[in-house]
């Protein structure tokens, strides 16, 4: 009688093991992060957004893996670019003349960097008005520190200099961005 009743809570013990191999796969288990997910948008951040480059070299591929070939390299830590997509550790993103591309989310930085767009200097302002005191002039693709945005002007940290610039002179920070 022992017996049948272990084969019995063998079976039982069967069906269950099975039923979780089949069920569970295809659910999300309780408090499972997200952002470790392999599912496009895998970090769980908002896409499109702004972050900057980590590295003086970073590799930029075709496809989301090692296994795709490198297009180009860019060599220049905090330049600004968008990410527009994401596949597990690998971010798309996209420059300021609008040229795509994959990389390793390890050669990112969530920091926000702004670049100089246009093909004239600009000036950097000590109050956000056009007629305000010019405190340094910037030339086209110089890469700046972001510190914070109201409706049409950014404080930027340029060297040792702090000041204001038009939002509409800069890439790297969307039109209806504010950043406190």
């Amino acid at each position: 009688m022992l017996g049948v009743a272990i084969d019995v809570q063998m079976y039982r013990l069967f069906i269950i093991i099975i039923f979780c191999f089949i069920i569970f796969p295809f659910s999300t288990f309780a408090g499972e992060d997200a952002s470790k997910s392999t599912l496009p948008n895998s970090s769980g951040l908002p896409i499109p957004r702004f972050i900057s480059l980590k590295s003086n070299e970073v590799n930029v591929r075709t496809g989301p893996g090692t296994r795709y070939p490198i297009s180009w390299v860019y060599h220049r830590a905090g330049m600004p670019v968008e990410v527009v997509e994401e596949f597990d550790m690998w971010r798309k993103i996209r420059d300021i003349d609008g040229t795509m591309g994959w990389v390793h989310r390890t050669m990112l930085d969530g920091k926000r960097n702004v670049m100089i767009k246009g093909k004239n200097a600009q000036m950097v302002r000590s109050d956000p008005e056009k007629d305000a005191k010019a405190i340094i002039k910037v030339e086209p693709t110089f890469v700046a520190k972001l510190l914070v945005c109201a409706k049409a002007w950014c404080k930027i940290k340029v060297e040792d200099s702090k000041g204001w610039i038009e939002k509409t002179a800069i890439w790297g920070v969307y039109p209806d961005e504010i950043i406190e």
